[in-house]
C-alpha cells in the first residue's frame, strides 16, 4: 500500500506539472526573459503569465512528485515513512478537496489514506511463527 500511495502521488504531481505547463506554453517568452521578476499587479490580481507559472512549474506538483518518489524509494528499502507524513498529507488534501472541486484532490486524499494504512500495517507486529516472517534476533546470535 505504501508503494501504491507513492506511485499515485508521483503520478498526480507529474501529471499536474506537465498538463499545467503545456497549457501555459504561450507564456514561456515572459518566463524565460525575466518577465515575472517585477510584476505590475499586486498578489491578489496576478497577470496571466504569473498565474500560469504558479499553476505549472511553480505549483505543488513538483513537491508532490518528489514526495511520491521518496515514499516509493523508502518502501523499496523497507523504511516505513513516518505517520505524521500521512496525517499531514491527509489533512491538506481533504481540506483542499472540500474547498476546490472538481479536481484530483480526492485521488490525493485516497493516496494519503493508502499511505496511512500501509504505515499502520508496517508498524503492526507480525504473528510469531507466521510463514514468511523473518527469524528472530535470538536465532542470529547463536
Amino acid at each position: 500500500m505504501i508503494t501504491w500511495s507513492g506511485r499515485v502521488l508521483a503520478f498526480l504531481g507529474g501529471a499536474h506539472i506537465l498538463a499545467a505547463t503545456a497549457l501555459g506554453h504561450r507564456h514561456f517568452g515572459r518566463w524565460f526573459s525575466f518577465g515575472l521578476w517585477a510584476p505590475e499587479a499586486d498578489i491578489t490580481e496576478l497577470p496571466a503569465p504569473i498565474g500560469a507559472f504558479w499553476m505549472g512549474p511553480g505549483s505543488f506538483g513538483v513537491p508532490l512528485l518528489l514526495l511520491g518518489c521518496l515514499v516509493v524509494w523508502m518502501d523499496r528499502r523497507a523504511i516505513t515513512p513516518p505517520g505524521f507524513l500521512a496525517w499531514s498529507l491527509l489533512a491538506w488534501t481533504a481540506v483542499c478537496a472540500l474547498i476546490f472541486e472538481p479536481a484530483p484532490w480526492v485521488a490525493a486524499t485516497a493516496a494519503a489514506v493508502l499511505l496511512l494504512i500501509g504505515i499502520r500495517r508496517a508498524a503492526a507486529p507480525a504473528p510469531s511463527g507466521a510463514a514468511g516472517s523473518p527469524p528472530s534476533a535470538a536465532a542470529h546470535s547463536s
